[in-house]
């Protein structure tokens, strides 16, 4: 692999410039400018990491679960025509009355995606409450898109996001290899692994609601989170 040049001599070749702005913040964002190429290098390091590793474990059984029209399908046949599955399990278990905003806020910036993600890897949403009340959630966001999926006996749940069957999050990435199953990647970073003052989040930031604010000055804020309704 080649020498990558220095973060500070590619800043160096910087050409914007901004109406009226000032010397102090010209020197300001040449500083975080370096900052942001290095981020950026260090986000397809660990993205290259993450690719490398080693085969998962396989998977024990193929999960049951229930699809939008009542239909039995499999984890097997989530996949597709794919050889890779990425599964987003949400927080809407059968005592919730409604889906989590933080879950609902992800997933409403998949809705107009699926196309585009279907076209590398198979996709699905799943929850543990029944598949009426997930499909009627979906429509009162105005969703078309999203597959969704009930996981009717917690078995893929208990396996994948919760040994205890607790209404949590987790996104889980399968491969499928000569008809094998894998485990490949799972976030495991857990809001207790936050630091002080940070609001909990994952390794990969996929909401836009967030990537949006973490480009402003007021930021994401500490005392604010996305709603159902509006």
């Amino acid at each position: 692999m080649s020498e990558l040049t220095p973060a500070a001599e590619l800043a160096a070749t910087n050409a914007a410039r901004h109406p009226n702005e000032s010397e102090a913040y010209r020197a300001a964002r040449q500083e975080l400018l370096v900052e942001e190429l290095e981020l950026r290098r260090r986000s397809e390091r660990v993205a290259e990491l993450r690719r490398a590793l080693p085969e998962g474990g396989e998977v024990p059984e193929d999960y049951g679960f229930v699809a939008e029209d009542g239909s039995a399908v499999t984890l097997a046949d989530l996949f597709g025509d794919h050889d890779t599955l990425v599964v987003y399990s949400y927080m809407f278990g059968p005592e919730r009355e409604a889906p989590c905003p933080m879950c609902t806020s992800f997933m409403g910036g998949f809705e107009h995606k699926v196309a585009d993600v279907g076209q590398r890897v198979g996709l699905a949403f799943t929850a543990r409450a029944p598949i009426e009340r997930l499909a009627a959630a979906k429509a009162d966001r105005g969703w078309t898109d999203l597959p969704i999926f009930q996981d009717p006996t917690g078995a893929y749940t208990r396996a994948y996001v919760s040994a205890d069957d607790g209404d949590s999050p987790a996104l889980n990435v399968f491969t499928r290899r000569d008809g094998v199953v894998r485990h490949f990647w799972s976030d495991e970073i857990t809001p207790e692994m936050a630091d002080p003052g940070q609001d909990p989040r994952s390794a990969i930031e996929m909401d836009p609601l967030w990537l949006v604010l973490d480009a402003t000055p007021e930021g994401r804020g500490t005392d604010w989170h996305p709603s159902l309704t509006y």
